[in-house]
């Protein structure tokens, strides 16, 4: 695995024992800024091993080698005392940049905190689960207990679900501060940290913070209203050729531009003094979206994709395409420009992936990406560097089967 001393995290070593999105994302992310994660699994993988989506010309878990890019990978029978001992011996290693844990793991009491910070009293064990009370829940079932779907979809349509997990990713990216802030404190104080974070704790405080509980507290649950942006203006338009654009006017500038572009400017201003509104507000512009929209679909009807394009582009008009996600990977192959974030890696076992740098630039520079390595190909290794075990201890562990 290769090392890049220039990165922030350079020296840093994060035991990381979790499936599924929270927990490899945040382990992944730590990796990209130059941690040494080591990826703990147990024989044979975890419950996430050959999860979707799948190469399409094997049974390699696409998800699971894009999350685990970047670390070493450990392989233990977990279920015997010898190989639980060796998890907790790695999580709880010596050395300053040592001693950090992340897991998700339900039913292991041997992995408490307590057994952790009774090997090492500074260890920092940062622990993902569903519920606060210990009940489970995945990113799907949060989503539609805060009530998200219920906002989504046409007016007279059925909640829609998400596909993205979103509430697992804000998560992950949730599980890297907190482990990287205990880190902070234990650098200042010596003190270890118990970190626990919860997936429905992250989706309520979310819709908390944008405001959303106080909101249908005090108005009721908001309708529904398909693509039309919330509280300002924004919707979609097609284009003459079948295209699809979704335009947004956020701040009068852009809506100075859009009215511009489109050259509706003077017969908008006329419907806003008859209707006695302002659209250079947001609600003027919210309240009246459906009537602005009908003024705004003929010019684009009008236009092909390319011509609405150089148009909205050269007017400075905040808007995207709607297009496929086989239309964005094929821009990106077609170039690479369109996307740097984006890498195109060969990964062993597959071949040529699409995978991504981290979304932080550091000095103006992307991380880069390497591959997953093969479930358990660091075992030997890392047990040797990290816990010193000889050659003789470690040929025992794998004749007794324990890795």
């Amino acid at each position: 695995m290769s090392e890049n001393a220039s990165r922030p995290l350079a020296g840093l070593r994060v035991v990381e024992f979790a499936s599924f999105v929270a927990g490899p994302s945040a382990g992944m992310t730590l990796a990209q800024l130059g941690a040494d994660v080591i990826r703990i699994d147990p024989l044979g993988g975890n419950s996430d091993y050959r999860r979707w989506p799948v190469d399409a010309g094997s049974p390699n878990s696409l998800y699971w080698s894009s999350l685990n890019r970047g670390k070493r990978s450990v392989a233990i029978d977990v279920r015997t005392p010898a190989g639980q001992e060796l998890v907790l011996a790695l999580a709880t290693a010596p050395g300053p940049d040592s001693g950090l844990f992340v897991d998700n793991n339900v039913g292991r009491p041997w992995l408490s905190y307590e057994s952790l910070a009774a090997r090492r009293a500074d260890v920092i064990a940062v622990h993902f689960e569903g519920h606060s009370d210990g009940r489970g829940a995945v990113d799907y079932t949060v989503n539609t207990e805060v009530g998200v779907p219920d906002l989504t979809g046409s007016p007279d349509g059925a909640p829609v679900n998400h596909v993205l997990p979103a509430w697992d990713i804000i998560a992950g990216q949730s599980v890297t501060t907190a482990l990287l802030a205990a880190l902070h404190r234990r650098e200042r104080t010596g003190q270890g940290s118990q970190v626990n974070i919860a997936l429905a704790d992250v989706a309520a405080a979310w819709v908390a913070n944008l405001g959303w509980l106080t909101e249908v507290s005090q108005r009721g649950d908001r309708v529904r209203h398909g693509n039309y942006m919330y509280g300002s203006f924004g919707v979609d338009f097609t284009t003459s050729d079948g295209g699809r654009v979704m335009v947004v006017a956020l701040t009068p500038r852009q809506w100075k531009n859009l009215t511009e572009t489109t050259g509706t400017t003077e017969v908008l201003a006329a419907l806003a003094q008859a209707l006695g509104t302002d659209f250079f507000t947001d609600e003027g512009r919210y309240t009246h979206r459906e009537a602005i929209a009908a003024i705004l679909r003929p010019w684009f009807s009008g236009k092909t994709l390319d011509e609405a394009k150089a148009a909205l582009d050269a007017g400075g008009v905040l808007w995207g395409p709607y297009q496929s996600m086989r239309d964005f990977a094929d821009g990106f192959r077609a170039d690479p420009a369109s996307a740097p974030v984006l890498v195109d890696l060969d990964q062993p076992g597959i071949g040529s992936v699409i995978s991504a740098s981290a979304p932080i630039r550091v000095d103006e520079q992307y991380s880069g990406a390497e591959p997953a390595r093969e479930l358990g190909a660091d075992t030997v290794e890392v047990l040797s560097s990290v816990l010193g075990l000889s050659v003789g201890e470690l040929a025992k562990l794998k004749d007794t089967g324990t890795i």
